[in-house]
């Protein structure tokens, strides 16, 4: 799930991107998750190491820098990291 602050990007299209640090992944390419009145629909999922992980994806992931994101993006006990990338779909009917 995003940030309460970021749903309105995410929403809007402009964040289309989020990097996540699980021990697995937790989404799937062509999964749908459920966001506000839409959802968002997963179209690729990449493993990166954790040094490939700058300020320029920080920002494209909705946050101002580095430090914001992974104060986010690190919990629990994973150590794999995972760059999701989504388009937001306002709904599910029709498809």
């Amino acid at each position: 799930m995003f940030a309460r602050s970021l749903r309105p990007r995410v929403m809007s299209g402009e964040i289309t991107c989020s990097v996540r640090v699980w021990l697995t992944p937790r989404v799937r390419v062509g999964g749908r998750y459920r966001l506000g009145p839409g959802f968002i629909e997963v179209t690729r999922l990449i493993e990166i190491d954790l040094a490939d992980v700058d300020d320029d994806l920080a920002r494209r992931s909705g946050f101002d820098d580095l430090e914001a994101l992974m104060a986010v993006a690190r919990h629990g006990r994973g150590e794999r990291v995972f760059v999701v990338e989504f388009a937001y779909r306002p709904s599910d009917s029709g498809g």
